[in-house]
């Protein structure tokens, strides 16, 4: 029998579960906290936590490091695709969109009688789909793009759960990157890499090697406090069935109260491709203060002095330079260069490739594992004395 009035897993026990980057789990873990979310657990890829709604609202529009936040909707022992199909199908639906609204599925499936992702992503579209004939005799489309709502499925040991995205699209995707170039930082490890130098402004900020200014935009909204949705135009949780439009207007209106002015000369940076310099003045055009970030094309050969700053990079390396052996001569006079002309200062570096960090010929104090884009990188820190 289809259920009626249906009261989801979230509902009864508030928990949620945020996906994030692999490495990215306990730095994502302090910022739920951060950000007042409760009963936090670190998992792989993931955090469990338990939120009120007016948390949830907020997990969505400040957080820097998460990708995703699902609410889960039902679990339950899954041994057979038809058992897929049956649960699915007792989920009213409707009572998230209609069938003039688009959806997609995502599926991970692991250790399984159901093996096939895409198979059980499938049977699930199916259920939607033929509840929705039954009941409104109008069946909804399906977008893989940008649909309107989108939806995940989680098999492990035969133990299913389907969420509902209460983000939307992935969070790493601020709104800012108009203009991009070759092999971008995601916003996320540009966040994680700012977060990590502790950065609280009372020394200028600069990137020699800007490129777009993903690192420059992560710091200005750091620093400035910008929420992290701040140009986004919708999310997920707005679909929910008890979704609170006066809350959400609050916590929208508290975090963006938050924001302060960046003065002249706090965040700065140049690069060599005057490309790469008017993609990164175009980004930060789109968000408030970006006009307060200096910019300039210049080789960091010659600048003079980045002494007594904060430097954060991510240097170009392999396909990048157009010849992968560049990538060694880049990084040794990158290295000289900090070595004799940032007296004072400290660097935080991405090696997109983790065995590139030899090359700049400097002692880093940690070096941390993140991804970016598929690449097994290295963050590394450098003090210069």
């Amino acid at each position: 029998m289809i259920s009626q009035n249906p009261m989801f897993d979230y509902q009864r026990n508030h928990r949620y579960f945020a996906q994030i980057a692999g490495g990215m789990e306990e730095l994502g873990a302090e910022e739920l906290s951060e950000l007042g979310a409760k009963h936090i657990r670190p998992a792989y890829r993931g955090i469990y936590f338990e939120a009120d709604k007016a948390t949830l609202y907020r997990v969505n529009y400040c957080s820097r490091l998460i990708a995703r936040v699902l609410a889960p909707l039902c679990s339950f022992q899954c041994h057979s695709d038809r058992y897929l199909y049956q649960r699915a199908l007792e989920i009213n639906w409707p009572v998230f969109f209609t069938g003039d609204y688009s959806f997609a599925v995502s599926a991970n499936v692991s250790h399984s009688k159901i093996s096939h992702s895409q198979y059980a992503a499938l049977r699930l579209k199916d259920a939607i789909v033929d509840r929705f004939k039954t009941a409104h005799r109008r069946r909804p489309n399906i977008d893989r793009i940008e649909p309107n709502i989108r939806l995940n499925l989680y098999i492990e040991n035969n133990w299913a759960t389907i969420s509902l995205d209460t983000s939307g699209e992935s969070l790493h995707r601020r709104g800012y990157r108009k203009a991009s170039v070759e092999a971008p930082m995601q916003e996320t490890l540009a966040a994680v890499i700012i977060r990590l130098s502790d950065w609280d402004g009372s020394r200028p900020l600069y990137d020699p090697m800007c490129g777009s200014g993903t690192l420059l935009s992560e710091a200005l909204m750091h620093h400035s406090h910008i929420p992290s949705g701040y140009l986004r135009g919708r999310f997920g949780f707005e679909l929910l069935p008890d979704f609170d439009a006066n809350l959400w207007g609050q916590v929208k209106r508290e975090e963006n109260q938050k924001m302060r002015p960046l003065p002249l000369g706090v965040i700065s940076g140049s690069d060599v491709s005057r490309t790469d310099v008017e993609a990164a003045t175009t980004n930060l055009a789109f968000l408030p203060y970006g006009k307060q970030i200096e910019l300039k094309v210049a080789p960091f050969q010659e600048i003079d002095d980045l002494g007594d700053r904060v430097i954060v990079c991510n240097p170009p390396h392999g396909i990048r330079l157009g010849n992968p052996d560049d990538t060694r001569d880049l990084y040794r006079v990158f290295g000289d260069y900090l070595k004799h002309r940032c007296k004072g200062s400290t660097a935080y570096v991405y090696f997109g490739d983790r065995k590139t960090i030899g090359y700049i010929g400097l002692r880093p104090s940690w070096k941390k594992p993140f991804s970016n884009g598929g690449l097994d990188g290295r963050l590394a820190k450098f003090e210069i004395y």
